[in-house]
């Protein structure tokens, strides 16, 4: 390993600490789950220098946090958690949650297994690219007018099944029952309503895909009990966001907090980690249009949702009910929330900052839909188009050590830049293939873009994660076909 240029202390063999002693201004130390091989990559851009910039926001509580999948990013690193203590003058951070606002994934299971599917897995690609809108400004068949742009802001996936893309059981498998209260309209930008209203109900590009998975190990029996999963049970993975609506509140915010930092005495030492105090005019803004953005997404992921299961009953030729094809889980990756933790005995109401980082809430926790809540909420950690995903757990112990957060997918290796340099997507293509992956992309650059070789192994990332016990492997899936943006 390269001398790095951060000394960091190894508590054990899957965490690691940036003292606070190593930048005056850090209030807490930094936290990094890794092991030595991933340690390597990491090293490789400035994440862990970020990890140490989040130490210094004003009511950072116990840790500035990174996952293992972290990677470089605006303000914050992707794969960042910090929680600020509110009654301290806890702050929030449009970096802390960046410009996919609820860029997250869902989950769903059917009752088919690879000999249902291995004749029709072609079609059933083709038709899922075709019914599914994907791609940079994509446009999407479920339109909207003005008025009811601002209802999703609010209703979140509630809208959506109440237009009969998808059921209440949908609502209550989803994170904040998909619609996160406290959405205000009035702090969107005309430019953000602009961007978003072709967008409902559209994949997007970059790292977003719809994957169609196939179980090939279980962990823990119990847990596949509860949520009804088997070995070769077929499986349908969707990952997408809040699109450029998402984006534009990020960027309007992101510069209208720069103001905040002189006016509230913030000293950050970078810029892009503009905050002001949570209980601030300027923090109450953001949060409001920083939830239409996570409620959009919601009803968004809904909508592909549906997509998806009616492309299942093209192919299939039966209703998706009979199929099967239920919600596991729906989670958001990039989003701050008031939630309460307990910090040295108390609880306390905290501004949880998770940047390309999962809610993992433990066993037990009443935000957790019933049904899951004796083995912990459901975990999601997509992996790349070559590798295999995972489904895991919340633990107690994720209570403890990070507000109830873990990892969130593989973390890049290479910039897209890079990727494009050195892959060639004919031969990706076929490589692919040849492993019996079907892949239909918009674009020939997302294909070189979203390689396998541009992500890190997931395995050894949720191996960390696991080994750390900040979540638990429930079982993996190897794709099938994927349909990228």
């Amino acid at each position: 390993m390269s001398e790095p240029s951060i000394q960091l202390e190894k508590i054990d063999n899957y965490r690691w600490r940036i003292p606070k002693s190593y930048k005056p201004g850090m209030r807490v130390p930094g936290l990094i789950y890794a092991n030595e091989k991933l340690l390597e990559s990491i090293y490789k851009d400035k994440a862990l220098e970020q990890v140490a910039n989040v130490a210094f926001l004003p009511g950072i509580v116990n840790n500035s946090l990174a996952m293992p999948d972290i990677h470089w990013g605006y303000g914050f690193p992707i794969g960042g958690v910090a929680a600020t203590d509110i009654d301290e003058g806890g702050v929030v951070s449009p970096g802390g949650v960046g410009f996919d606002i609820n860029c997250g994934v869902r989950l769903l299971k059917t009752n088919l297994e690879l000999d249902d599917i291995k004749d029709r897995l072609e079609d059933l690609i083709y038709r899922l690219f075709s019914d599914v809108p994907a791609g940079v400004g994509s446009k999407g068949d479920i339109r909207v007018g003005a008025k009811e742009e601002k209802e999703i802001l609010i209703k979140g996936a509630r809208w959506a099944v109440e237009k009969g893309f998808g059921t209440e059981e949908d609502l209550e498998c989803t994170e904040e029952n998909g619609e996160i209260p406290g959405a205000d309209p009035q702090a969107v930008s005309e430019r953000a309503f602009e961007r978003g209203k072709a967008q409902s109900g559209t994949l997007g590009s970059g790292n977003h895909f719809l994957e169609v998975q196939l179980i090939d190990q279980l962990y823990d029996r119990q847990a596949c009990d509860t949520l009804g999963l088997n070995l070769g049970q077929v499986m349908v993975m969707i990952h997408s966001g809040s699109r450029g609506f998402g984006y534009q509140i990020c960027e309007d915010y992101a510069r209208k907090m720069v103001e905040s930092l002189a006016k509230y005495k913030i000293n950050v030492p970078d810029r892009q980690l503009a905050c002001a105090p949570v209980n601030s005019s300027e923090a109450k803004a953001y949060l409001g249009a920083m939830r239409c953005a996570a409620n959009y997404a919601w009803a968004n992921r809904q909508c592909l949702m549906h997509l998806t299961r009616q492309a299942f009953e093209k192919v299939f030729g039966s209703s998706w009910q009979k199929l099967g094809m239920f919600l596991i889980y729906d989670v958001a990756h990039n989003i701050a929330k008031i939630e309460t933790h307990r910090v040295n005995g108390q609880d306390k109401k905290l501004c949880v900052h998770r940047k390309g980082a999962t809610r993992a809430f433990g066993p037990g926790h009443p935000d957790i839909p019933e049904r899951y809540r004796k083995i912990g909420q459901p975990v999601i950690i997509p992996g790349d188009m070559g590798r295999n995903s995972y489904l895991l757990v919340g633990t107690e112990k994720a209570m403890q050590e990070t507000f109830g957060s873990t990892c969130h997918g593989a973390g890049r290796l290479k910039s897209r830049t890079a990727a494009l340099k050195a892959i060639n997507s004919d031969m990706l293509l076929k490589e692919l293939r040849s492993k019996g992956i079907i892949v239909k992309a918009s674009g020939r650059n997302t294909l070189a873009e979203e390689a396998p070789m541009a992500y890190k192994d997931v395995n050894d990332v949720v191996d960390v994660v696991a080994n750390a016990g900040i979540g638990k492997r429930v079982c993996r899936m190897r794709p099938l076909g994927v349909v990228k943006g």
